[in-house]
């Protein structure tokens, strides 16, 4: 289903940081320590990105075209590709992985369209909401889906999921004493060709939030950071909000410092072109 077969798991793992991790560094079973091990290191490593959309480049998801750029070439992805990536690895090792289709619902009141992938990943009968796309606000670590309400502590940060009507599941994080949705899902399967729909859209519409502006984003441990066209977020676990604005001149520099991302020359000056030109 997901094209584990194709992937080059050891380049993975060495990837992610866990080539003489505990797991990492023995032999990988599909179990639950191996599931959460696999997640933390991947959010960790490959940052939430979807500068080629910015470059009006295709995104490709055949598995090749992912580990390429985000195992190789070291760059990072948006849903579609991490999610894809993820999924591919679990599978891999021996998982029993299924997708989901998600509405973001951190814009405010209005109904949404589904553009955010996510994985569900079945451990000894239980299902488990693995997500490595969702930028700053996602999770760091499997979240489960058999125990709605249930809070889950991760880090300096609380995540949950809550039902609805018709089965639909939402994912909550905690923010200054209060639940905020982050997106919702249904509980029907989405597979590799349904993402290759909504990945077109997220890379050519014009209303995409991807195609005119610099989208950058990491989950950490502490402060989770977010570049957005010219503001850089820091979201801190006490609730404040720190933001600075990036100058064109200091963009490649702050995506070094701040995400770990190095763009090769010609990359790196076509992004500052189109960040100056937002003036």
């Amino acid at each position: 289903m997901w094209s584990g077969d194709e992937l080059d798991l050891d380049a993975y793992l060495t990837r992610i940081g866990m080539r003489g991790s505990a797991v990492g560094g023995g032999e990988l079973r599909a179990d639950l320590a191996t599931l959460y091990e696999v997640h933390r290191a991947h959010t960790a490593a490959v940052v939430f990105e979807s500068l080629d959309v910015l470059l009006g480049r295709p995104v490709e998801l055949d598995m090749k075209a992912i580990e390429g750029k985000l195992v190789h070439a070291r760059r990072g992805g948006y849903c579609y590709e991490q999610n894809s990536l993820l999924a591919a690895a679990l599978e891999r090792i021996g998982f029993e992985v299924s997708g989901r289709g998600a509405r973001n619902r951190t814009r405010g009141e209005s109904l949404t369209p589904v553009t955010h992938a996510v994985l569900v990943v079945t451990v000894e009968g239980e299902p488990w909401l693995c997500d490595a796309g969702f930028g700053y606000q996602g999770p760091s670590e499997p979240v489960p889906l058999g125990r709605p309400g249930v809070e889950v502590r991760q880090g300096e940060w609380t995540y949950r999921v809550r039902e609805e009507e018709d089965g639909v599941l939402v994912l909550c994080l905690l923010r200054e004493g209060a639940w905020r949705d982050l997106y919702a899902f249904s509980p029907q399967p989405y597979h590799p060709v349904d993402y290759l729909v909504l990945n077109h859209y997220s890379s050519t519409h014009p209303r995409s939030a991807f195609v005119s502006r610099v989208v950058v984003q990491r989950p950490g441990e502490r402060a989770r950071l977010a570049l957005v066209g010219r503001e850089l977020t820091r979201l801190l676990p006490d609730g404040r909000v720190e933001r600075e604005t990036v100058a064109p001149d200091e963009l490649l520099a702050v995506l070094d410092r701040e995400f770990g991302l190095r763009l090769s020359g010609r990359d790196g000056a076509e992004v500052v072109a189109i960040h100056r030109a937002g003036d």
